[in-house]
């Protein structure tokens, strides 16, 4: 299954895709999301953990303004065109 990274703040996002058993990984630094098939945020206005030059092999999904089921299915509509 995909491993998924997550900003900590994201608890309820967190929950939902774990329950579908995706392999969720808090994301508190930058080699946290080396490994990561895609990377959830809670808002790309921000400079995603201070680094503005992050380099990953998967996709950002910004989770601001959705619920925890519009996450899951943004993610995997990521996943499957991987």
């Amino acid at each position: 299954m995909a491993k998924i990274g997550i900003e900590p703040a994201l608890t309820n996002v967190q929950q939902a895709l774990e329950e579908k058993g995706y392999e969720v990984i808090p994301v508190h630094n930058e080699s946290d999301i080396k490994n990561v098939d895609c990377c959830v945020v809670s808002g790309l206005d921000s400079n995603f953990m201070g680094i503005q030059n992050i380099s990953m092999e998967g996709s950002i999904i910004d989770a601001n303004g959705m619920s925890a089921d519009e996450v899951c299915r943004e993610v995997e509509s990521k996943l499957n065109l991987h």
